[in-house]
């Protein structure tokens, strides 16, 4: 074969690159590997080969593509921060620090590599780590409301820190911009709580939640509609098929901030039990499939080879984010949405469902902040009233059709008896009791939510009825969720 030019692999690589982005990656991956014994040393080939093995579900072989694409440019920052991505997903921390302080060296002076690091050390429970590089960003750039929020996620501050009255200092500033304020509400909220001046909470949060909820509106009536569709759709739930799957799933679900991570560690400490976290496969195979909620067809009209279809696309799904498991937890939020569909398709399956006075749930969404343009519904009170109550009117659903199926835990009863509670969630999960199940908080690991420095205590109480010193300003929350019951009768 005749040496190839440098415009000839840039045209195939093109081509390849077009077959990637109508979504055949077959060819796609067929073509850029064609490409490679005439191109060793473009990166672009295995970085490429990496999305491709990613969407197909093979974390491992991703990882190991990103790392090839980085030797290949290893001053790259994208290859570099898909590397520390898919390393920390893998629970390699070592390698994914590692990445992290090669990302951090290209850049010395810029705030996200450092920043990104110190939030890698929160997640991985090295507290004392992170707060030394947070900081020494603080001193650099005392005005930046976004590292305060972050870093006071893991920090607990007393009535007098300094860092109070330097918060205070940059809200006051007449020309922060909207974007650091609202990250700095959040934060100051959190601090101000912490130190038991619970009387200024509000006045900042209600400011950050503002700002936030301006640049990403929640529509009510369109949730209404999603759910509406799924009650529609899966009005009766046959009974499940036969057979099952590896691996096993238990779903953990309920609203934000219920507790679901605290009841997923519980049964993840179990050694037959691997962490999925909020692995989120399920409603998006799902809407995939019978495109969204409004195509959804009655559950007693899907065809047995589409439901096995499913379980099969979840079940490998499952097994590429978790790893070799005989049993999986499932913690993503949305899965109540169509239990009835996963209870069908997937017959090994178990359910648990986290409640959590709603107050203190209304409370905990408000005051925590979201990534932008997700949960639009936490930044209004009455808007987060009327998503709880669609939650509710799901969950009443399937009582009436699913009888005796869901493993209901209540928040507070978990925190004030852990041992009844925990026992009869394990024998739920379908597992024989372990001791090691009453001591979550000692299951180290990568952490993947906002509760980063709460997992890491043991089972306590004191987050139970916090809504209580706020119920004044909780007000628009509850009346109109009062109201909203009141009509459902």
């Amino acid at each position: 074969m005749l040496p190839m030019s440098d415009a000839q692999r840039r045209t195939r690589y093109n081509a390849a690159k077009k077959l990637h982005a109508r979504g055949d990656l077959v060819a796609a991956r067929s073509a850029y590997a064609d490409l490679m014994p005439s191109a060793p040393n473009m990166p672009e080939l295995p970085f490429q080969l990496a999305r491709i093995a990613e969407a197909e579900g093979d974390l491992p072989q991703a990882a190991t593509l990103f790392s090839k694409a980085e030797t290949l440019k290893p001053a790259e920052p994208l290859i570099l921060a898909e590397v520390i991505r898919t390393q920390a997903a893998l629970g390699h921390k070592d390698a994914a620090l590692a990445a992290h302080d090669r990302l951090i060296a290209l850049t010395p002076k810029a705030i996200k590599p450092r920043a990104d690091k110190a939030w890698y050390l929160q997640r991985l429970g090295q507290f004392d780590a992170a707060e030394k590089i947070y900081r020494k960003l603080l001193r650099e750039h005392p005005d930046n409301g976004e590292l305060y929020r972050v870093f006071l996620g893991t920090k607990t501050l007393a009535r007098g820190d300094p860092m109070l009255r330097e918060m205070a200092r940059v809200w006051a500033l007449p020309k922060l911009p909207d974007p650091q304020r609202m990250h700095l509400g959040f934060a100051m909220a959190k601090g101000l709580n912490d130190a038991g001046q619970t009387e200024q909470v509000f006045k900042v949060l209600n400011r950050a939640n503002a700002i936030q909820r301006a640049h990403f509106p929640y529509d009510a009536a369109d949730h209404k509609a999603e759910v509406d569709a799924m009650l529609h759709a899966q009005a009766r739930v046959p009974a499940p098929l036969s057979g099952g799957g590896d691996p096993r799933p238990v779903f953990v679900t309920g609203l934000p901030r219920s507790g679901t991570t605290l009841v997923e560690r519980i049964v993840a400490r179990h050694s037959d039990v691997v962490a999925g976290g909020e692995m989120a496969h399920a409603l998006r195979l799902a809407y995939a499939r019978w495109d969204g909620p409004a195509g959804m067809p009655a559950l007693d009209t899907i065809l047995e080879a589409d439901l096995r279809g499913f379980a099969g696309d979840y079940l490998s799904a499952a097994r590429n984010t978790a790893g070799p498991g005989a049993v999986v937890t499932d913690k993503s939020i949305q899965p109540w949405l169509i239990l009835g569909l996963l209870r069908r398709a997937l017959p090994g399956a178990r359910f648990v469902l986290v409640h959590r006075d709603p107050r203190d749930i209304a409370l905990s969404i408000y005051r925590n902040y979201f990534s932008d343009g997700t949960h639009r519904y936490s930044n209004h009170l009455p808007d987060i009233a009327r998503y709880v109550h669609q939650f509710r009117r799901m969950v009443a659903h399937w009582r009436a059709v699913m009888p005796g199926v869901l493993h209901e835990v209540h928040y507070e009863d978990l925190v004030a008896n852990p041992e009844p509670v925990s026992r009869a969630l394990i024998d739920a999960a379908g597992l024989d009791w372990q001791d090691a199940c009453l001591s979550p908080h000692e299951g180290g690991g990568n952490v993947r939510t906002l509760s980063l420095h709460q997992v890491r205590q043991p089972i306590y109480r004191t987050s139970a009825a916090a809504w209580e010193k706020h119920g004044d300003a909780l007000r628009p929350f509850t009346d109109e969720l009062a109201r909203l019951e009141q009509e459902d009768g």
